[in-house]
């Protein structure tokens, strides 16, 4: 039985590298924090108000805004989490190399710059394109500190938008569904599926004031598959080739193992967990190692001597044979686990597809999103959905 164990610390290792990388950037954007003097502490503001005030500061994601109050605490941070970075070494050989330290899982200084730099950058799935199949289809969400909404107009033109009124800042819209327009339920601005502002209230007589410059911020918004992705990041970002950018050379690899637009929306499931985001991103890294201790049925239903881990640039690949060969069954004959960094995982096997979307609530905390899907050329109606005694039974349970 081949149980590899490498791909956990060699996904760390893209982590690290790319956080050093990062710190002569981080030394240009702390001059940013003259700007944003309100983002204390113990600041009262809401998440939405700080990220309101980042929108108008250049759109900005500086994360170390908490606990800087001047030049020196900001550079003490910066120092401070520089020397965290450094406390692994990616260059060690990896017979040989440790975990991370204990702080990249509980260190809130830490935590601020995985946000910055690991999910403030490039593609993030968000959700899926069923969610946005219709005009006027919407759903929301938040990564890290960034409230975001995605919607279809009325054209049928997909956006990606910053949650966030530009007047005072209020949550624009929750959860999903259909809507014709998002309207404040702090003051009534009301802006169109394509963020433009349309209606202002009580604002006559006020100067200088330009509508066309106050619509909802956009993020940018892609689809590959059957999945919905945004990239926050104010530069100017290729939407043709988001394949290639989010995936790598894995993008084939994924369509040629049945992940692909064929596949209908079943249901969902989300946890709040109490860990590290890393950590339950760990526990899927470990090429199947806890399955045999943790996962005995599971366990029985896999021919282990089988499975293997590929490595590619941006996705770590994990497969394994089956033993059934039932069309129902959880398994099927092979089973096929991506993960995609930093914090996606899609798991495919027989007619079945689930994905884990893993985000971070905080250094030890996380929820993890859970949304199933089957074949489309299985019929599954709603009573099956709602009847535990059929075979979608077996897609509910979680066994990673």
């Amino acid at each position: 039985m081949m149980i590899q164990t490498w791909p956990a610390a060699e996904v760390k290792r893209m982590q690290i590298n790319k956080f050093k990388k990062s710190f002569q950037k981080i030394k240009r954007e702390s001059m940013m924090l003259q700007k944003v003097g309100l983002f204390l502490p113990n600041s009262p503001e809401s998440s939405q108000q700080r990220q309101f005030l980042h929108l108008n500061n250049n759109n900005n994601h500086c994360s170390f805004l908490r606990s800087a109050t001047d030049n020196s605490s900001q550079f003490t941070c910066q120092e401070k989490v520089e020397k965290l970075v450094q406390e692994f070494n990616p260059k060690i050989p990896i017979e040989e190399a440790l975990t991370p330290p204990t702080s990249w899982y509980t260190d809130p200084d830490f935590y601020s710059l995985e946000l910055n730099r690991v999910f403030y950058t490039g593609w993030q799935p968000v959700g899926y394109t069923e969610q946005v199949k219709e005009p006027r289809d919407y759903f929301s969400g938040r990564l890290g500190g960034i409230e975001y909404v995605v919607s279809r107009d009325e054209k049928g033109t997909l956006h990606a938008f910053h949650n966030v009124c530009r007047h005072h800042a209020s949550l624009l819209a929750g959860g999903s569904g259909r809507k014709s327009c998002f309207v404040c339920p702090y003051h009534g601005w009301t802006y169109g599926l394509d963020g433009a502002l349309v209606k202002a209230t009580q604002i006559t007589g006020i100067k200088n004031f330009k509508v066309n410059e106050m619509g909802l911020v956009p993020l940018k918004v892609a689809i590959w598959g059957p999945f919905v992705l945004i990239n926050c990041e104010a530069k100017d970002v290729d939407t043709k080739n988001v394949g290639e950018e989010w995936l790598g050379n894995a993008a084939e690899v994924l369509r040629a193992n049945g992940v692909d637009t064929s596949l209908k929306y079943i249901c969902s499931r989300t946890y709040t967990i109490d860990c590290n985001w890393k950590v339950f991103c760990d526990n899927y890294l470990d090429g199947g190692y806890h399955v045999p201790y943790a996962h005995k049925a599971l366990s029985s239903a896999l021919q282990l001597d089988s499975y293997s881990t590929t490595m590619y640039e941006k996705v770590s690949i994990q497969s394994c044979h089956g033993n059934s060969k039932e069309q129902f069954d959880r398994l099927g004959s092979k089973s096929f686990y991506a993960f995609v960094y930093p914090n996606f995982m899609i798991n495919r096997y027989g007619p079945w597809m689930d994905t884990n979307l893993v985000l971070p609530l905080g250094p030890r905390k996380c929820q993890v999103m859970f949304d199933y899907f089957i074949d489309a050329s299985l019929q599954v109606t709603s009573t099956q959905k709602d009847n535990t005694n059929t075979p979608l039974r077996l897609l509910l349970v979680n066994t990673y």
